[in-house]
């Protein structure tokens, strides 16, 4: 069997499409369904079936589903290993929204000025799914926000950074008083099935602060879009640049002790990507 085969139907499976599979493997759409029929046939059974627009897995392929992952996932490494190279192999990092445009850039920038040859894989999404995918062994690491309760010990945890929250306003509300707009204005409320989004949470009920709450959403960019649109106002961490351009917000401390949205780094010290992982966090500015 090809492991090519096991490797397409579980991108098919992930990204729900034979097109975006095929993106991300850098073939064509019929490349991709040829592989994954040609594991069907292998196997004598369906694995994929359409579901509208979407490629889902049969019964079959989601029992091997978690199996051709951890043989995909053995395979890649093997090269790594077989030639005792630490710093071989391709390190799979999920990285949270806010830290793809913002803190991720700088930091390959001084990894691949030391080690030009790295190769890594980002995949983007929540904290909390990618914490899942980290755990579970499906990524190497991830650079997420810090989670609000204890991970496992197998696993290391390094803060990289910490956002203070802060009153997101209009420019023209500036000289307004933190709590008092978030108690008259309508508020936009970072959603609190975010991890950060629970921090701001937590913030309203320990100040008894209850918003006019207008909405709900888990977009950074798109909450300062809003405010700069005059819908309201917002909780949120002061996340790193870039921000969206030509907006009129101002950015409101509140009264110390602020609380703070922490992101980090999360890996396995033992996995095989570990030394990767390590030199990913020595090029933290």
């Amino acid at each position: 069997m090809d492991i090519r085969f096991l490797q397409s139907f579980v991108a098919v499976v992930e990204y729900g499409s034979f097109a975006e599979a095929a993106r991300r493997l850098g073939l064509t759409p019929n490349a991709i369904a040829a592989r994954v029929k040609a594991l069907e046939d292998a196997l004598d059974i369906p694995l994929v079936q359409r579901a509208g627009r979407t490629v889902m897995p049969t019964q079959g392929g989601l029992r091997i589903l978690a199996r051709s992952r951890a043989v995909v996932r053995d395979v890649r490494d093997l090269g790594a290993m077989a030639h005792d190279d630490s710093m071989g192999g391709e390190l799979r990092l999920g990285v949270s929204s806010s830290a793809l445009t913002g803190l991720l850039p700088r930091i390959l920038k001084r990894l691949y000025a030391r080690h030009p040859r790295l190769k890594i894989f980002v995949e983007p999404g929540t904290s909390s799914h990618l914490y899942r995918s980290v755990v579970s062994g499906d990524l190497d690491a991830g650079l997420i926000v810090m989670p609000q309760f204890a991970m496992p010990k197998a696993f290391a945890w390094k803060v990289l950074v910490e956002e203070p929250f802060i009153v997101l306003a209009p420019g023209a509300l500036a000289h307004r008083e933190p709590h008092d707009l978030l108690r008259s204005e309508p508020f936009i409320r970072y959603d609190r099935a975010m991890w950060g989004g629970m921090v701001a949470d937590r913030y309203l009920q320990s100040h008894n602060i209850a918003p006019h709450e207008r909405l709900e959403i888990d977009a950074l960019n798109a909450i300062a879009s809003m405010v700069d649109a005059g819908l309201g106002v917002s909780l949120v961490p002061d996340w790193a640049r870039p921000w969206p351009e030509g907006l009129d917000v101002a950015r409101i401390a509140l009264p110390k002790p602020a609380p703070v949205r922490r992101i980090g780094l999360l890996w396995s010290p033992k996995g095989p990507h570990a030394a990767i992982a390590e030199a990913f966090l020595a090029s933290v500015g």
